[in-house]
């Protein structure tokens, strides 16, 4: 707005050669061009009359048109005038208000940079309070945990530490007690088990570096319909160990809980290595080839044509691997080409 002002001011600043702003001057000498104008009509008018009037060939009809388009050009040349004489008037009127103008867009931006300073200096002595606040919180909320554990120390049972086991889940039942009061504790003296199920398996020699404690597991079995998830728990640091042979290594897997019993069943297991952020174009692994400068590509089928694309190959999984067009586009349901039927071939 402040801009604007400005740019209005200049435009109306006075001139040393008139003593008037230049937009009054450039009404001025507007003004003073439709009325020669409008004068010029009126001549050209008059001129027009009096050549019929003097006609005595020419009817009364005639000579009423020309006097009539005489007093239009007289009505047109008033009007000019008075229209020359408003602009002026505007023009001055704007040229007085500039300055006016453009102290109120200066006020108003003083006041929009103090309001902006008043929010910001606002806004950090809220951050600032916010700050302190949640320092007290915090300091109280540590005396707070200090007084809970001071107390829970003088309500609880106390046992010598030597005589507590951590158990990381509950519930458990006792397996095996391999032990007796007074005995000295030799390896273990007492075997648990949860009620979490637990399934063995085994990872071929160069699988095994990618699977890692904690990574997600498909369960399934296709003929009953079987499904369920889980975690792998621990992978066996070498070959051979935990009753597989020499070319696996095991691992374990925590499954989640499942209405479906799952002993005695053999399972699927699939642990996703890789996945894309989200849907992809695939197409049959068999319907890549490699061009004879190294890209890859499909062939297409549209308009009843076949249309190589080059692609960047991307995950592959099930037969089938993504692609990413080099150039134009893939759309879902097109057809490509995944082996020829040679004529004759039996």
């Amino acid at each position: 707005e402040l801009a604007t002002r400005i740019a209005d001011r200049r435009r109306l600043m006075v001139t040393p050669e008139h003593g008037t702003p230049l937009a009054v001057e450039s009404e001025r000498a507007r003004a003073e061009y439709s009325e020669r104008a409008a004068k010029a009509e009126i001549d050209a008018r008059i001129a027009e009359r009096a050549i019929i009037v003097l006609d005595p060939r020419q009817t009364q009809t005639a000579r009423n048109a020309a006097e009539a388009r005489l007093e239009l050009a007289r009505a047109a040349a008033l009007k000019a005038e008075l229209d020359g004489e408003l602009a002026v008037q505007a023009a001055e009127r704007d040229a007085a208000l500039a300055a006016e103008r453009l102290e109120l867009a200066d006020a108003a931006v003083k006041a929009a940079a103090l309001e902006g300073e008043m929010r910001i200096t606002s806004a950090t002595d809220a951050q600032e309070v916010a700050g302190l606040d949640a320092r007290l919180a915090a300091g109280r909320a540590d005396r707070l945990r200090a007084d809970l554990r001071a107390a829970r120390r003088r309500l609880g049972n106390q046992v010598p530490v030597d005589e507590i086991i951590f158990i990381p889940s509950l519930p458990v039942r006792v397996k095996q007690v391999t032990s007796v009061v007074g005995d000295v504790a030799r390896g273990p003296v007492l075997s648990v088990t949860d009620n979490l199920l637990a399934v063995d398996s085994a990872l071929p020699l160069d699988v095994a570096p990618l699977v890692k404690p904690g990574m997600r597991v498909a369960i399934d079995e296709q003929a009953l319909g079987i499904k369920a998830t889980g975690r792998v728990k621990r992978v066996a640091n070498t070959p051979g160990t935990r009753g597989v042979d020499g070319y696996h290594f095991y691992f374990e897997i925590g499954v989640d809980e499942t209405p479906t019993p799952l002993e005695g069943f053999s399972l699927r297991l699939t642990i996703p290595i890789e996945s894309t952020d989200g849907e992809v174009t695939v197409v049959p692994m068999s319907a890549i080839s490699l061009s004879a400068d190294g890209t890859s590509r499909i062939q297409v089928q549209r308009n009843g044509k076949l249309e190589y694309v080059v692609v960047e190959p991307g995950l592959s999984a099930d037969g089938y691997v993504e692609v990413v067009p080099v150039e134009g586009a893939l759309s879902p349901e097109e057809l490509v080409v995944v082996g020829y039927d040679m004529p004759g071939s039996s």
